[in-house]
Protein backbone atom coordinates (compact mmCIF):
# COMPACT_ATOMS: atom_id res chain seq x y z
CA UNK A 1 0.00 0.00 0.00
CA UNK A 2 1.33 3.33 -1.00
CA UNK A 3 1.88 5.81 1.74
CA UNK A 4 -1.03 8.27 1.68
CA UNK A 5 1.17 11.17 2.63
CA UNK A 6 3.49 10.37 -0.28
CA UNK A 7 0.95 9.54 -2.98
CA UNK A 8 -1.39 12.45 -2.22
CA UNK A 9 0.55 15.29 -3.74
CA UNK A 10 -2.02 17.84 -2.58
CA UNK A 11 -1.20 17.07 1.05
CA UNK A 12 1.74 18.97 2.60
CA UNK A 13 3.35 15.82 3.98
CA UNK A 14 3.53 14.36 7.52
CA UNK A 15 5.99 16.84 9.06
CA UNK A 16 4.13 19.88 7.79
CA UNK A 17 0.80 18.32 8.74
CA UNK A 18 1.94 17.78 12.34
CA UNK A 19 3.31 21.32 12.45
CA UNK A 20 -0.11 22.61 11.39
CA UNK A 21 -1.84 20.47 14.01
CA UNK A 22 0.49 21.78 16.71
CA UNK A 23 -0.12 25.31 15.52
CA UNK A 24 -3.87 24.74 15.63
CA UNK A 25 -3.66 23.34 19.19
CA UNK A 26 -1.57 26.32 20.28
CA UNK A 27 -4.08 28.65 18.66
CA UNK A 28 -6.93 26.89 20.46
CA UNK A 29 -5.10 27.27 23.74
CA UNK A 30 -4.51 30.96 23.08
CA UNK A 31 -8.18 31.41 22.22
CA UNK A 32 -9.24 29.57 25.38
CA UNK A 33 -6.86 31.66 27.46
CA UNK A 34 -8.16 34.81 25.80
CA UNK A 35 -11.71 33.77 26.60
CA UNK A 36 -10.80 33.20 30.26
CA UNK A 37 -9.08 36.58 30.44
CA UNK A 38 -12.01 38.21 28.66
CA UNK A 39 -14.41 36.66 31.17
CA UNK A 40 -12.37 37.95 34.10
CA UNK A 41 -12.02 41.37 32.53
CA UNK A 42 -15.73 41.43 31.75
CA UNK A 43 -16.55 40.70 35.40
CA UNK A 44 -14.19 43.41 36.54
CA UNK A 45 -15.57 45.75 33.89
CA UNK A 46 -19.14 45.14 35.08
CA UNK A 47 -18.12 45.97 38.63
CA UNK A 48 -16.07 48.99 37.60
CA UNK A 49 -18.81 50.25 35.31
CA UNK A 50 -21.13 50.08 38.28
CA UNK A 51 -18.75 52.09 40.44
CA UNK A 52 -17.50 49.14 42.52
CA UNK A 53 -13.80 49.21 43.31
CA UNK A 54 -11.32 47.14 45.34
CA UNK A 55 -11.24 48.15 48.99
CA UNK A 56 -8.18 50.23 49.83
CA UNK A 57 -6.45 50.68 53.19
CA UNK A 58 -8.37 52.20 56.07
CA UNK A 59 -7.77 55.97 56.27
CA UNK A 60 -5.93 56.89 59.47
CA UNK A 61 -5.79 60.50 60.69
CA UNK A 62 -2.30 61.88 61.20
CA UNK A 63 -3.27 63.04 64.69
CA UNK A 64 -4.14 59.50 65.78
CA UNK A 65 -1.74 56.98 64.23
CA UNK A 66 -2.36 53.28 64.76
CA UNK A 67 -0.12 51.39 67.17
CA UNK A 68 -0.59 47.87 68.59
CA UNK A 69 -0.63 49.25 72.14
CA UNK A 70 -3.29 51.83 71.32
CA UNK A 71 -5.44 49.24 69.55
CA UNK A 72 -5.22 46.92 72.58
CA UNK A 73 -6.17 49.77 74.91
CA UNK A 74 -9.11 50.66 72.67
CA UNK A 75 -10.27 47.03 72.63
CA UNK A 76 -10.26 46.93 76.43
CA UNK A 77 -12.21 50.19 76.68
CA UNK A 78 -14.67 48.94 74.06
CA UNK A 79 -15.66 46.04 76.32
CA UNK A 80 -15.45 47.88 79.65
CA UNK A 81 -18.82 48.54 81.33
CA UNK A 82 -17.29 51.34 83.39
CA UNK A 83 -17.93 53.59 80.41
CA UNK A 84 -21.68 53.58 81.17
CA UNK A 85 -23.33 55.52 83.94
CA UNK A 86 -24.61 52.53 85.89
CA UNK A 87 -21.89 50.08 84.88
CA UNK A 88 -24.22 47.78 82.94
CA UNK A 89 -23.32 48.63 79.34
CA UNK A 90 -20.23 48.79 77.18
CA UNK A 91 -19.74 49.68 73.52
CA UNK A 92 -20.01 45.96 72.83
CA UNK A 93 -23.51 45.83 74.30
CA UNK A 94 -24.86 47.39 71.09
CA UNK A 95 -22.01 46.36 68.77
CA UNK A 96 -21.73 42.64 69.38
CA UNK A 97 -18.92 40.89 67.46
CA UNK A 98 -20.99 37.75 66.88
CA UNK A 99 -23.81 39.84 65.38
CA UNK A 100 -21.78 41.77 62.85
CA UNK A 101 -20.94 44.46 65.41
CA UNK A 102 -24.61 45.43 65.60
CA UNK A 103 -27.14 44.12 68.13
CA UNK A 104 -29.81 42.40 66.05
CA UNK A 105 -32.62 44.60 67.35
CA UNK A 106 -34.88 46.98 65.46
CA UNK A 107 -33.76 49.86 67.64
CA UNK A 108 -30.63 49.77 69.71
CA UNK A 109 -30.33 48.88 73.35
CA UNK A 110 -30.90 51.77 75.71
CA UNK A 111 -30.14 52.98 79.20
CA UNK A 112 -32.55 51.58 81.84
CA UNK A 113 -36.05 53.19 81.80
CA UNK A 114 -35.39 54.79 78.37
CA UNK A 115 -35.75 53.69 74.74
CA UNK A 116 -33.48 54.42 71.84
CA UNK A 117 -35.05 55.51 68.56
CA UNK A 118 -32.68 54.23 65.89
CA UNK A 119 -31.06 51.00 64.80
CA UNK A 120 -27.50 50.22 65.88
CA UNK A 121 -25.36 50.35 62.76
CA UNK A 122 -22.53 47.92 62.22
CA UNK A 123 -19.02 49.10 63.06
CA UNK A 124 -17.55 46.91 60.32
CA UNK A 125 -15.64 49.18 57.90
CA UNK A 126 -16.74 52.24 59.87
CA UNK A 127 -13.19 53.52 59.44
CA UNK A 128 -13.96 54.19 55.77
CA UNK A 129 -16.94 56.41 56.48
CA UNK A 130 -16.54 60.16 56.17
CA UNK A 131 -19.54 60.83 58.40
CA UNK A 132 -20.85 58.70 61.23
CA UNK A 133 -24.30 57.85 62.61
CA UNK A 134 -27.47 57.61 60.54
CA UNK A 135 -27.63 61.41 60.31
CA UNK A 136 -23.91 62.05 59.84
CA UNK A 137 -23.52 64.25 62.90
CA UNK A 138 -19.98 63.04 63.63
CA UNK A 139 -17.10 63.64 61.23
CA UNK A 140 -14.68 61.03 62.64
CA UNK A 141 -14.55 57.88 64.72
CA UNK A 142 -12.89 59.91 67.45
CA UNK A 143 -15.86 62.27 67.58
CA UNK A 144 -18.35 59.43 67.27
CA UNK A 145 -16.91 57.45 70.18
CA UNK A 146 -17.99 59.94 72.84
CA UNK A 147 -21.59 60.46 71.67
CA UNK A 148 -22.99 57.17 73.06
CA UNK A 149 -21.12 57.64 76.35
CA UNK A 150 -22.79 61.01 76.94
CA UNK A 151 -26.21 60.13 75.54
CA UNK A 152 -28.98 60.11 78.16
CA UNK A 153 -30.71 57.18 76.45
CA UNK A 154 -27.59 55.15 75.64
CA UNK A 155 -24.71 54.88 78.14
CA UNK A 156 -25.61 58.01 80.13
CA UNK A 157 -22.09 58.64 81.43
CA UNK A 158 -20.56 61.88 82.70
CA UNK A 159 -17.23 62.36 80.93
CA UNK A 160 -15.61 64.14 83.87
CA UNK A 161 -16.60 61.21 86.07
CA UNK A 162 -15.40 58.49 83.68
CA UNK A 163 -11.99 60.19 83.47
CA UNK A 164 -11.69 59.90 87.24
CA UNK A 165 -12.96 56.32 87.18
CA UNK A 166 -10.22 55.26 84.78
CA UNK A 167 -7.55 57.27 86.60
CA UNK A 168 -8.31 55.22 89.70
CA UNK A 169 -7.38 51.96 87.92
CA UNK A 170 -3.57 51.39 88.00
CA UNK A 171 -3.64 49.16 84.91
CA UNK A 172 -5.34 51.90 82.89
CA UNK A 173 -2.91 54.55 84.15
CA UNK A 174 -0.01 52.37 83.01
CA UNK A 175 -1.63 51.63 79.63
CA UNK A 176 -2.49 55.27 78.88
CA UNK A 177 1.05 56.28 79.90
CA UNK A 178 2.54 53.75 77.46
CA UNK A 179 0.27 54.86 74.61
CA UNK A 180 0.02 58.62 75.15
CA UNK A 181 3.05 59.37 77.29
CA UNK A 182 1.07 60.71 80.25
CA UNK A 183 -0.92 59.23 83.17
CA UNK A 184 -3.43 62.09 82.88
CA UNK A 185 -6.27 60.17 81.23
CA UNK A 186 -8.55 62.40 79.16
CA UNK A 187 -11.78 61.92 77.25
CA UNK A 188 -9.95 62.75 74.03
CA UNK A 189 -7.50 59.91 74.63
CA UNK A 190 -10.34 57.53 75.45
CA UNK A 191 -11.96 58.39 72.11
CA UNK A 192 -8.67 58.05 70.23
CA UNK A 193 -8.01 54.58 71.63
CA UNK A 194 -11.53 53.32 70.89
CA UNK A 195 -11.34 54.75 67.37
CA UNK A 196 -8.00 53.00 66.79
CA UNK A 197 -9.58 49.68 67.72
CA UNK A 198 -12.64 50.31 65.57
CA UNK A 199 -10.42 50.93 62.54
CA UNK A 200 -9.30 47.31 62.75
CA UNK A 201 -12.85 46.01 62.19
CA UNK A 202 -12.52 45.52 58.45
CA UNK A 203 -14.20 43.15 56.01
CA UNK A 204 -12.08 42.88 52.88
CA UNK A 205 -11.90 39.17 51.97
CA UNK A 206 -15.43 38.55 50.74
CA UNK A 207 -16.02 36.68 47.46
CA UNK A 208 -16.58 40.05 45.75
CA UNK A 209 -13.06 41.09 46.71
CA UNK A 210 -11.63 37.88 45.28
CA UNK A 211 -13.66 38.36 42.11
CA UNK A 212 -12.34 41.89 41.71
CA UNK A 213 -8.84 40.49 42.12
CA UNK A 214 -9.42 38.09 39.22
CA UNK A 215 -10.73 34.90 40.84
CA UNK A 216 -13.27 33.66 38.31
CA UNK A 217 -14.65 31.07 40.75
CA UNK A 218 -15.16 33.45 43.68
CA UNK A 219 -18.83 34.05 42.87
CA UNK A 220 -21.37 31.40 41.96
CA UNK A 221 -23.27 31.77 38.69
CA UNK A 222 -26.30 33.06 40.56
CA UNK A 223 -24.20 35.57 42.49
CA UNK A 224 -22.61 36.74 39.24
CA UNK A 225 -26.09 37.31 37.85
CA UNK A 226 -26.92 39.20 41.03
CA UNK A 227 -23.82 41.37 40.62
CA UNK A 228 -24.92 42.22 37.08
CA UNK A 229 -28.32 43.28 38.43
CA UNK A 230 -26.64 45.20 41.25
CA UNK A 231 -24.62 47.28 38.80
CA UNK A 232 -27.23 47.32 36.04
CA UNK A 233 -30.99 47.02 36.13
CA UNK A 234 -31.16 47.25 39.92
CA UNK A 235 -29.10 50.49 39.98
CA UNK A 236 -27.91 49.54 43.48
CA UNK A 237 -24.38 50.74 42.81
CA UNK A 238 -25.63 54.24 42.12
CA UNK A 239 -25.48 54.73 45.90
CA UNK A 240 -23.67 51.59 47.07
CA UNK A 241 -20.43 52.27 45.23
CA UNK A 242 -16.69 52.39 45.80
CA UNK A 243 -14.71 49.90 47.82
CA UNK A 244 -16.98 50.12 50.85
CA UNK A 245 -20.20 50.00 48.78
CA UNK A 246 -21.44 53.33 50.16
CA UNK A 247 -21.42 56.80 48.62
CA UNK A 248 -21.10 58.72 51.92
CA UNK A 249 -24.24 60.65 50.97
CA UNK A 250 -27.71 61.04 52.46
CA UNK A 251 -30.93 60.03 50.76
CA UNK A 252 -34.59 60.41 51.69
CA UNK A 253 -36.19 57.10 50.75
CA UNK A 254 -39.26 57.77 52.91
CA UNK A 255 -38.80 54.57 54.87
CA UNK A 256 -42.06 53.91 56.76
CA UNK A 257 -42.22 54.70 60.45
CA UNK A 258 -42.65 51.83 62.86
CA UNK A 259 -46.19 51.75 64.32
CA UNK A 260 -44.83 50.07 67.46
CA UNK A 261 -42.31 52.81 68.13
CA UNK A 262 -44.79 55.56 67.26
CA UNK A 263 -46.97 54.31 70.12
CA UNK A 264 -44.12 53.93 72.64
CA UNK A 265 -43.97 57.04 74.89
CA UNK A 266 -40.30 56.34 75.68
CA UNK A 267 -39.38 56.50 72.01
CA UNK A 268 -41.42 59.68 71.68
CA UNK A 269 -39.52 61.19 74.62
CA UNK A 270 -36.19 60.34 72.99
CA UNK A 271 -37.32 61.74 69.63
CA UNK A 272 -38.42 65.02 71.21
CA UNK A 273 -35.30 65.22 73.38
CA UNK A 274 -32.95 64.86 70.40
CA UNK A 275 -34.95 67.43 68.43
CA UNK A 276 -34.94 69.80 71.42
CA UNK A 277 -31.17 69.75 71.97
CA UNK A 278 -30.73 70.07 68.19
CA UNK A 279 -32.63 73.39 68.30
CA UNK A 280 -35.76 72.22 66.49
CA UNK A 281 -38.53 74.59 67.61
CA UNK A 282 -41.47 72.23 67.08
CA UNK A 283 -39.91 69.38 69.02
CA UNK A 284 -42.97 68.88 71.25
CA UNK A 285 -45.18 67.87 68.32
CA UNK A 286 -42.58 65.92 66.35
CA UNK A 287 -44.08 62.55 65.38
CA UNK A 288 -41.46 61.14 62.97
CA UNK A 289 -37.71 60.92 62.58
CA UNK A 290 -36.49 63.99 60.63
CA UNK A 291 -33.16 62.31 59.81
CA UNK A 292 -30.30 64.54 58.72
CA UNK A 293 -32.55 67.61 58.82
CA UNK A 294 -31.79 67.99 62.53
CA UNK A 295 -28.11 68.39 61.60
CA UNK A 296 -28.32 70.63 58.51
CA UNK A 297 -31.74 72.31 58.70
CA UNK A 298 -31.92 71.81 54.94
CA UNK A 299 -35.37 70.89 53.62
CA UNK A 300 -33.85 68.36 51.24
CA UNK A 301 -32.52 66.43 54.23
CA UNK A 302 -35.91 65.80 55.84
CA UNK A 303 -36.00 62.05 56.56
CA UNK A 304 -32.66 61.60 54.76
CA UNK A 305 -30.23 59.05 56.17
CA UNK A 306 -26.67 58.06 55.36
CA UNK A 307 -26.10 55.28 52.84
CA UNK A 308 -24.84 52.30 54.87
CA UNK A 309 -22.18 49.90 53.71
CA UNK A 310 -23.56 46.64 52.35
CA UNK A 311 -20.55 44.63 53.45
CA UNK A 312 -21.53 41.82 55.83
CA UNK A 313 -25.18 42.81 55.34
CA UNK A 314 -26.33 39.23 55.89
CA UNK A 315 -25.15 39.52 59.52
CA UNK A 316 -26.62 42.89 60.41
CA UNK A 317 -30.42 42.52 60.23
CA UNK A 318 -32.81 44.19 60.81
CA UNK A 319 -32.43 46.99 58.31
CA UNK A 320 -33.00 50.72 57.84
CA UNK A 321 -32.57 53.43 60.48
CA UNK A 322 -35.51 52.11 62.50
CA UNK A 323 -35.10 48.40 61.80
CA UNK A 324 -38.46 48.33 60.02
CA UNK A 325 -37.39 45.51 57.65
CA UNK A 326 -36.43 42.19 59.20
CA UNK A 327 -35.14 40.52 56.03
CA UNK A 328 -33.26 41.31 52.86
CA UNK A 329 -36.31 40.17 50.90
CA UNK A 330 -38.26 43.05 52.43
CA UNK A 331 -35.50 45.54 51.63
CA UNK A 332 -35.22 44.39 48.02
CA UNK A 333 -39.00 44.56 47.58
CA UNK A 334 -39.05 48.08 49.06
CA UNK A 335 -36.37 49.28 46.65
CA UNK A 336 -37.92 47.41 43.71
CA UNK A 337 -41.23 49.23 44.11
CA UNK A 338 -39.45 52.58 44.21
CA UNK A 339 -39.07 53.19 47.93
CA UNK A 340 -41.53 54.95 50.19
CA UNK A 341 -44.43 57.08 49.09
CA UNK A 342 -43.47 60.51 47.79
CA UNK A 343 -39.71 59.97 47.67
CA UNK A 344 -37.74 61.17 44.64
CA UNK A 345 -34.56 59.18 45.22
CA UNK A 346 -35.81 55.84 43.91
CA UNK A 347 -37.84 54.70 40.92
CA UNK A 348 -39.60 51.34 40.44
CA UNK A 349 -37.26 48.73 39.00
CA UNK A 350 -39.58 45.99 37.78
CA UNK A 351 -37.35 43.12 38.89
CA UNK A 352 -38.61 39.60 38.33
CA UNK A 353 -38.73 37.06 41.15
CA UNK A 354 -35.63 35.39 39.68
CA UNK A 355 -33.76 38.70 39.53
CA UNK A 356 -34.65 39.51 43.13
CA UNK A 357 -33.41 36.11 44.21
CA UNK A 358 -30.15 36.49 42.29
CA UNK A 359 -29.61 39.93 43.81
CA UNK A 360 -30.14 38.54 47.30
CA UNK A 361 -27.70 35.70 46.64
CA UNK A 362 -25.07 38.25 45.63
CA UNK A 363 -25.68 40.33 48.77
CA UNK A 364 -25.48 37.31 51.06
CA UNK A 365 -22.84 35.22 49.32
CA UNK A 366 -20.75 37.88 47.64
CA UNK A 367 -20.45 40.37 50.50
CA UNK A 368 -19.85 38.03 53.45
CA UNK A 369 -16.23 37.53 54.43
CA UNK A 370 -14.51 35.58 57.20
CA UNK A 371 -15.31 36.35 60.82
CA UNK A 372 -13.31 39.32 62.06
CA UNK A 373 -11.05 38.13 64.91
CA UNK A 374 -11.38 40.34 67.96
CA UNK A 375 -10.21 38.55 71.09
CA UNK A 376 -12.01 39.43 74.29
CA UNK A 377 -9.74 41.39 76.64
CA UNK A 378 -9.30 41.01 80.37
CA UNK A 379 -10.91 44.07 81.96
CA UNK A 380 -8.76 45.53 84.77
Amino acid sequence: MRNWFVSNTSHPGPAAWFRRCASAVALSRRVALALVIATLLAGAAVAKAGGIEPLGPVPVPAANPQTPEKIDLGRTLFFDRRLSGDGTMSCASCHIPEQGFADGQAISLSYPTTRNWRNAQTLINAGYQKQLFHDGRAASLEEQALFPLMSAFEMNQNLDFVEEELRSVPEYVAAFTRVFGSPDITREQIAMAIAAFERTLVSREAPLDRALAGDEKALSKTAQAGLAIFTGKGRCSTCHSGGNLADDAFHALNVPESPEFERDPRVAATRRFVAKISGYEDYRTLAEDPGRFLVTRQKRDWKAFRTPTLREIARTAPYMHNGIFSTLEEVISFVDRGGGEGNTALKPLGLSAEEKQALQVFLVEGLSGPEIPVGYPQIP
